[in-house]
Protein backbone atom coordinates (compact mmCIF):
# COMPACT_ATOMS: atom_id res chain seq x y z
CA UNK A 1 0.00 0.00 0.00
CA UNK A 2 1.37 3.99 -0.66
CA UNK A 3 1.13 5.64 1.42
CA UNK A 4 2.70 8.99 2.90
CA UNK A 5 4.65 10.08 6.01
CA UNK A 6 6.00 12.97 7.57
CA UNK A 7 9.21 12.93 8.32
CA UNK A 8 11.05 16.13 10.69
CA UNK A 9 14.74 16.35 11.41
CA UNK A 10 14.88 18.17 14.65
CA UNK A 11 17.41 20.82 15.72
CA UNK A 12 20.04 18.76 16.71
CA UNK A 13 19.93 16.62 13.83
CA UNK A 14 20.11 19.80 11.35
CA UNK A 15 23.04 21.86 13.69
CA UNK A 16 24.85 18.20 13.50
CA UNK A 17 24.54 18.56 9.47
CA UNK A 18 22.83 14.81 9.54
CA UNK A 19 20.22 16.14 7.21
CA UNK A 20 21.40 14.79 3.98
CA UNK A 21 22.84 11.93 5.78
CA UNK A 22 19.06 10.87 6.99
CA UNK A 23 17.54 12.01 3.46
CA UNK A 24 19.93 9.49 1.73
CA UNK A 25 18.99 6.82 3.91
CA UNK A 26 15.47 7.56 2.83
CA UNK A 27 16.44 7.77 -0.56
CA UNK A 28 18.50 4.58 -0.79
CA UNK A 29 15.65 2.57 0.74
CA UNK A 30 12.91 3.60 -2.33
CA UNK A 31 11.11 5.97 -0.54
CA UNK A 32 10.07 9.03 -3.33
CA UNK A 33 10.78 12.72 -1.57
CA UNK A 34 7.61 14.75 -2.70
CA UNK A 35 8.22 17.82 -0.91
CA UNK A 36 11.34 19.52 1.42
CA UNK A 37 11.31 22.63 3.77
CA UNK A 38 13.59 23.90 6.05
CA UNK A 39 11.30 26.12 8.68
CA UNK A 40 11.91 27.79 12.55
CA UNK A 41 8.84 26.16 14.03
CA UNK A 42 6.27 28.04 15.68
CA UNK A 43 5.13 28.06 18.67
CA UNK A 44 1.74 27.32 17.25
CA UNK A 45 2.56 24.42 15.01
CA UNK A 46 4.60 22.71 17.81
CA UNK A 47 1.88 23.19 19.85
CA UNK A 48 -0.26 21.90 17.52
CA UNK A 49 2.46 18.86 16.44
CA UNK A 50 2.30 17.84 20.19
CA UNK A 51 -1.18 18.64 21.22
CA UNK A 52 -1.52 14.97 22.85
CA UNK A 53 1.39 15.68 24.95
CA UNK A 54 -0.11 19.06 25.98
CA UNK A 55 -1.13 18.47 29.90
CA UNK A 56 2.85 15.96 30.32
CA UNK A 57 5.08 17.86 32.63
CA UNK A 58 7.61 17.19 29.64
CA UNK A 59 5.59 19.10 27.03
CA UNK A 60 7.54 23.10 27.56
CA UNK A 61 10.91 21.11 27.01
CA UNK A 62 9.44 19.81 24.11
CA UNK A 63 7.82 22.75 22.52
CA UNK A 64 10.79 24.79 23.61
CA UNK A 65 13.58 22.03 21.90
CA UNK A 66 11.66 21.92 18.50
CA UNK A 67 11.16 25.71 18.24
CA UNK A 68 14.50 26.47 19.08
CA UNK A 69 16.62 26.16 15.62
CA UNK A 70 15.78 25.26 11.72
CA UNK A 71 14.13 21.51 10.91
CA UNK A 72 13.76 20.25 7.97
CA UNK A 73 10.78 18.75 6.97
CA UNK A 74 9.93 16.50 4.24
CA UNK A 75 7.08 14.40 2.76
CA UNK A 76 7.94 10.89 2.46
CA UNK A 77 5.88 8.16 -0.25
CA UNK A 78 6.16 4.87 -0.86
CA UNK A 79 4.64 1.09 0.13
CA UNK A 80 4.14 0.81 4.13
CA UNK A 81 5.70 4.04 4.64
CA UNK A 82 4.86 4.78 7.49
CA UNK A 83 5.83 1.16 9.23
CA UNK A 84 8.72 1.15 7.33
CA UNK A 85 10.41 4.63 8.15
CA UNK A 86 9.10 4.32 11.78
CA UNK A 87 11.66 1.01 11.79
CA UNK A 88 14.74 2.89 10.15
CA UNK A 89 14.15 5.66 12.65
CA UNK A 90 14.43 3.52 15.66
CA UNK A 91 12.74 3.73 18.99
CA UNK A 92 12.43 7.07 21.05
CA UNK A 93 14.98 5.97 23.61
CA UNK A 94 18.22 5.28 21.54
CA UNK A 95 19.22 2.69 24.29
CA UNK A 96 16.26 0.49 23.05
CA UNK A 97 16.67 1.49 19.17
CA UNK A 98 17.56 -1.64 16.79
CA UNK A 99 20.76 -1.75 15.32
CA UNK A 100 21.36 0.19 12.27
CA UNK A 101 18.68 2.63 12.87
CA UNK A 102 19.22 6.14 12.78
CA UNK A 103 19.08 6.63 16.20
CA UNK A 104 20.72 4.26 17.40
CA UNK A 105 23.58 5.51 14.72
CA UNK A 106 23.78 9.18 15.43
CA UNK A 107 21.96 9.67 18.87
CA UNK A 108 22.37 9.86 23.08
CA UNK A 109 19.33 11.66 23.90
CA UNK A 110 15.54 10.48 24.33
CA UNK A 111 14.76 13.92 23.82
CA UNK A 112 16.90 15.21 21.26
CA UNK A 113 16.90 12.38 19.19
CA UNK A 114 17.38 13.66 15.47
CA UNK A 115 14.19 12.90 14.13
CA UNK A 116 10.39 12.72 14.32
CA UNK A 117 8.22 10.45 11.96
CA UNK A 118 4.34 9.87 11.78
CA UNK A 119 3.71 6.55 13.67
CA UNK A 120 0.36 5.52 12.25
CA UNK A 121 -1.80 6.56 8.99
CA UNK A 122 -4.23 9.37 11.02
CA UNK A 123 -0.97 10.52 12.68
CA UNK A 124 0.78 11.33 9.17
CA UNK A 125 -2.58 12.67 8.00
CA UNK A 126 -2.97 15.11 10.52
CA UNK A 127 0.58 16.02 10.67
CA UNK A 128 0.92 16.39 6.80
CA UNK A 129 -2.05 19.21 6.87
CA UNK A 130 -0.12 20.71 9.62
CA UNK A 131 3.09 20.99 8.58
CA UNK A 132 2.30 21.05 4.21
CA UNK A 133 -0.91 23.20 4.36
CA UNK A 134 0.09 23.83 0.04
CA UNK A 135 -0.03 20.16 -0.71
CA UNK A 136 -4.17 19.74 0.67
CA UNK A 137 -6.67 19.28 -1.53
Amino acid sequence: MTERTLIVVKPDGVQRGLTGEILARFEKRGFKLVALKMLTVSNELAEAHYAEHKEKPFFPSLRDFITSSPVVAMVLEGQNAIPLSRQMIGATDPLQAAPGSIRAEYTLDKQANLIHGSDSPDAAQRELRLWFPELQG
